[in-house]
């Protein structure tokens, strides 16, 4: 057997150049690893991880064309083991629970040090779990937050979006009444003092991708 088969395969799937140059340099010294291709969107991850089945995908979340939250769900629904690692610049405890309920098996900063993207790699390899110690500290502090619904995700959205209660309301053709109390609730879950803060807040967990 020679030693490249032995190697952890990896692909590396981010819309950066520059970071996917790091990456590739960085994995080039270590004598158990090999990048096999590299993606800068979605479907071309989708397609780089057909062609080559790597042994560990990096995946950045926030791409052009498809996001990596899609791919992540494209790639585990076609291969079921996939092991996938998102490394990202989001810090949001809720992108963050979407990606491993996906099944992302681990969830990076892009600010880690390079030590502890190799460990995550070769934990993950092992059939282990691993998420960056401010990602799981993020978790653990909104794990009993009482979660939006999707109709006050809708009404946050447009909030976010400068409107008026009015304008919502005839958006999505309910009562200013109804509005309000949403507005109301949401503020409540989110421990907002007002509407920006509240926009603030979901934009930062990332309960609404605002750019």
């Amino acid at each position: 057997m020679s030693v490249s088969s032995d190697r952890i395969r990896i692909l590396s799937v981010d819309d950066h150049p520059v970071v996917r140059g790091g990456i590739a340099t960085l994995i080039a010294t270590q004598p158990d690893m090999t990048l096999v291709a590299e993606a800068s969107n979605g479907r071309e991850a989708i397609e780089q991880f057909r062609r080559h089945r790597p042994d560990i995908g990096l995946v950045d979340l926030q791409m052009p064309d498809l996001n990596g939250l899609d791919a992540i769900v494209a790639i585990r629904a076609e291969f079921p083991d996939a092991r996938l690692i998102v490394l990202t610049t989001y810090e949001g405890d809720v992108q963050a629970l979407r990606a491993l309920q996906a099944g992302a098996r681990g969830y990076l900063l892009k600010n880690a040090l390079y030590k502890e993207l190799l460990d995550t790699i070769r934990a993950v390899h092992a059939g282990k779990k691993a998420i960056s110690p401010e990602m799981s500290y993020e978790l653990a502090e909104h794990a009993m937050d009482d979660a939006l619904t999707t109709a006050e995700v809708d009404v946050l959205r447009l909030i976010a979006g400068g409107k008026a209660n009015k304008e919502i309301a005839d958006l999505l053709s309910v009562t200013e009444a109804t509005v309000k109390g949403r507005v109301k609730n949401i503020l409540s879950k989110l421990g907002a003092d007002d509407r920006t803060h509240a926009a603030m807040i979901a934009v930062k967990r990332g309960i609404i991708d605002w750019r």
